[in-house]
């Protein structure tokens, strides 16, 4: 990797000034790991293309979450609940998190309104802000965001992931590798994009 391609000096915020509910969350998943249901999401994509479709039809019961106990009394999940999920991921590039870096924020997390009143289907969108234009690590990061939340969601909800318009001198690009589940399963099956992002979701909480 060139060394242009790199931000040496990134803008960094206090994680202490980040906002979080992340106490709250750390009590109610006491006991849980961030990565223990890594290669169960794996299989998950390989045997469930329709998880990642973007045209909302789907006869997966991971999606109207008829196999997952859990998922029977919906707790409502907002963009705060949402940015605490993601803001913890390491960055491939710096011993930083994705939250101190502003690469993800609160205010570029929204979450869609159920789709009917027979369907309960959300939408999570989130966008991704590169700390460089040229950044060569923003698919990863964002299918680092893409497989955190894909993890930890509900099967109710849908993920988008895009990266945020002017930020990335490729961003339309990237976000249709990052919803093209083709590409996202096939990216998961290589075993060194694996590692780094089993390595990215260590720190998460």
């Amino acid at each position: 990797m060139s060394a242009d391609a790199l931000n040496a000096n990134p803008t960094i915020l206090n994680v202490s000034d980040l906002p979080t509910r992340r106490r709250q969350q750390e009590q109610r998943h006491q006991g849980t790991s961030p990565t223990k249901s890594f290669a169960s999401f794996v299989t998950s994509i390989r045997c469930t293309p329709d998880v990642l479709a973007a045209d909302g039809s789907s006869d997966s019961s991971l999606l109207d979450g008829t196999d997952d106990e859990s998922d029977a009394s919906p707790e409502d999940i907002d963009e705060q609940e949402v940015f605490d999920l993601i803001s913890t991921i390491s960055d491939p590039e710096h011993p930083l998190s994705l939250g101190s870096l502003a690469v993800v924020s609160l205010p570029d997390i929204h979450i869609s309104p159920p789709r009917g009143l027979t369907s309960p289907i959300r939408t999570v969108t989130v966008l991704v802000t590169p700390t460089i234009t040229h950044c060569s690590l923003a698919t990863v990061i964002g299918l680092g965001v893409r497989v955190r939340l894909e993890q930890a969601l509900p099967p109710r909800f849908r993920v988008d992931v895009r990266i945020k318009e002017g930020s990335h001198t490729t961003a339309e690009q990237v976000t249709k590798q990052l919803n093209d589940k083709e590409r996202v399963a096939a990216a998961l099956e290589n075993g060194t994009l694996m590692s780094v992002l089993k390595k990215m979701l260590e720190t998460c909480r």
